[in-house]
Order: structure tokens, then C-alpha cells, then sequence
């Protein structure tokens, strides 16, 4: 009986040593886990709601419950081709100054609106038929009264695009140097590389990273040379700038009308912002911002630990604040974006020798 009784405590000890063990592996496990995952604000990479099953009727029907709603979900998959049929229309409109001037923005909400959101759906035939219409003298208000979710697709769109075309100022230089303002009206946003840069891309949006911990990737990756000048996208002020342990070196530009925050990543190492870049300061779609590296996931900042040098681009859509951070944030694929503004790039040249640092060639201006 003695010997049964020291067999049963020793093996309550071993199972109780066991527990305890056990268990604080679990607290220095998911303590880890707490500690390594960044605020949500400067993160390169989050978690996404899972909308695989979305209705969009009720995303639409629950932003507009009253004046606080707003829009909580969007997605964006046209194609680079619509994006340049649609923008082709509105700036031969306005540039040969039709009576009727069209709106790629509106146009392509009434197509969101009639497919569903599934812009891939996309018929020539439908276009045609919409211009033939406007052109006509029917107006959007008219064609659009039987949509119901034609105002949801339009503020989804408007929030993406606002920026992307209009009137706008652009420096010239005749044969003798002397420089002028001409005004124009058309593409304003510029590709995020500068002109006669070469770079590659491929639509990894939505793809598993697991640095940290497991989440999904919410930009796109541009792949290219160490060194290559970075361009601002669009005109706005500097949000963020600084080190980010998954980003790297990063710079993230929020649009003048707060809808739009555009997150610039894994910038080069020692050297990743363009001269006297600070937060807070405006730039306009076109300056130079910094160049591409191989920065980041490291907590120690300066660390290239990205295998292939690239830039990582992410547009976030803000309708209200309470978005910016958190784990619903709306993160849009931008790989066709990208496709579309290869049209417009930024040409640059090396305007301090001392520093190596480039500065775009030509301003534009605003016309208000």
C-alpha cells in the first residue's frame, strides 16, 4: 500500500508539472504572438474580413441606413483595358469640347451597377449602347432611376478614382530652355515608377504572408532595381513616414479629400526617402518620394530582409475615420490600376549630385 501511495503522488506531481508546463507555454506563446503584431496603422500587410460570400445589395442597403452610415466594403476588378476605354471617353469629351461631356466615373458605375459589381462582365456592346444614350440627350439621372445601387457603385468608384482625371497644368520647355504652363485635361495620377524604369508584377492581392503571423497580402508588388525612384501616385500630405517592421522603410501619402491613403513599402536601405521627404509635407502626384529597396521584416530597422527588391503599393479607402485603423480596413487590388497608369509616368532626372537624389523633370499644377 506504501508503495502504491508514493506511485500515485509521484505520478499527480509528474501530471500537475506537466500542466504547468504546458500551459506556460501557451502564455509565452500567444504573449509572442501579441507582441509582434504591429498597430494596425502602419502595417503592410492585414487581415481581411472574409467577403467571399458578400451580398452586395446589402453592403449597399446598410450604408445608407442613415446620414452616420457609410460604405464598409468595396471591390474594384475592371480590367486595364475598361480603365482606358472608359478615361479615353471622358477626355475626348472634354478635350474637343463636346456638347455632351462624359464621365468615366459615372460610366463605369452604371456598368458596376449592371453586372453586379462583376465588372470582368464587361460587354462592348453595353458601353455603346450607354454613350449612344447620353450622346442622345439622356442624362445619367434618367438611365440610372430603376438602379438601386447605382449610388453605392458611384461613391465606391468616385472614392478610387476621384483624383485620377481633370483639369490640370503642365510645365513645357520650347527649343531654347524657356519653360511655360500649358493647360490640359486628362490622366493627373501617375504610375508609381518612374518613366523608363522597368519593373514586373503579377496579381498576388489576397496571397498568404506569414511573417509575424498569417494574414493575407493587400497590395501589389513591383519588382525591379534597387534605386529606382518612387513616385507619388497622387497629389496629398505625408500620413506616415518611417520605419515599420514588416514594411520596411515606408512613406504612406493620404489623398487632400482623406478617401485615400497610398501605402509605399520595402524602400532602399540607408538611402529611402527623396531629399528633405517629411511627415507631413505636401507632394504632388508626380514628385518623387523615395526609391525602391529590400527592406523589412525585421524589427531592428535598416535590415534587408526581403528576398527579391521591390516596391509594395497598397491603396486603402477611407469613408470614415474609424476605417484607417482597425481590422476592417478596405484594401483594393490595384494590379490593374497599375496596367492603367503605365500611360502616365513621371519623368525624372538626378538633381543633386552631392546625394544622388532625383527630382521629377516637369511640375504640374492644379486649376482650381
Amino acid at each position: 500500500m506504501f508503495i502504491k501511495s508514493v506511485k500515485l503522488n509521484l505520478l499527480k506531481r509528474f501530471l500537475l508539472f506537466s500542466f504547468i508546463i504546458f500551459m506556460s507555454l501557451l502564455l509565452v506563446y500567444f504573449g509572442f504572438s501579441n507582441t509582434i503584431k504591429p498597430s494596425v496603422n502602419d502595417i503592410e500587410e492585414n487581415s481581411l474580413t472574409d467577403f467571399a460570400n458578400v451580398n452586395v445589395e446589402d453592403i449597399a442597403k446598410d450604408s445608407e441606413k442613415s446620414s452616420n452610415s457609410y460604405i464598409k466594403w468595396v471591390e474594384f476588378n475592371g480590367s486595364a483595358t475598361l480603365l482606358r476605354k472608359l478615361s479615353d471617353l471622358d477626355i475626348s469629351s472634354h478635350s474637343q469640347d463636346s456638347t455632351i461631356k462624359l464621365n468615366w466615373i459615372e460610366l463605369m458605375s452604371y456598368l458596376g451597377c449592371k453586372y453586379g459589381g462583376n465588372l470582368k462582365l464587361f460587354k462592348q456592346s453595353d458601353l455603346d449602347k450607354l454613350v449612344s444614350e447620353l450622346n442622345s440627350g439622356k442624362t445619367m439621372e434618367e438611365l440610372t432611376s430603376n438602379m438601386k445601387l447605382y449610388n453605392y457603385f458611384y461613391q465606391s468608384y468616385d472614392a478610387i478614382f476621384h483624383e485620377f482625371i481633370g483639369e490640370y497644368e503642365v510645365e513645357t520647355s520650347d527649343s531654347s530652355g524657356n519653360k511655360s504652363y500649358t493647360k490640359k485635361y486628362g490622366l493627373k495620377a501617375f504610375l508609381p515608377i518612374a518613366k523608363n524604369y522597368s519593373f514586373s508584377h503579377y496579381k498576388d492581392f489576397g496571397s498568404a504572408r506569414s511573417y509575424g503571423y498569417k494574414r493575407v497580402h493587400l497590395g501589389n508588388d513591383l519588382l525591379g532595381s534597387i534605386g529606382t525612384p518612387v513616385i507619388a501616385v497622387e497629389s496629398g500630405y505625408v500620413e506616415s513616414l518611417g520605419w515599420n517592421q514588416y514594411g520596411g522603410w515606408r512613406v504612406g501619402i493620404r489623398s487632400f479629400d482623406k478617401k485615400r491613403y497610398y501605402y509605399y513599402a520595402h524602400l532602399r536601405k540607408d538611402h529611402p526617402y527623396a531629399k528633405d521627404l517629411a511627415e507631413g509635407q505636401i507632394v504632388s502626384a508626380g514628385d518623387v518620394i523615395g526609391y525602391l529597396g529590400m527592406t523589412g521584416y525585421s524589427a531592428k530597422e535598416n535590415v534587408n530582409n526581403i528576398n527579391i527588391p521591390h516596391l509594395h503599393f497598397g491603396m486603402q479607402l477611407i469613408f470614415n475615420e474609424v476605417q484607417k485603423e482597425g481590422y476592417n480596413q478596405i484594401w483594393i487590388d490595384v494590379y490593374e490600376i497599375i496596367e492603367f497608369l503605365r500611360k502616365n509616368t513621371s519623368s525624372v532626372y538626378m538633381a543633386y549630385d552631392d546625394t544622388k537624389d532625383f527630382e521629377r523633370r516637369f511640375e504640374i499644377m492644379p486649376v482650381e
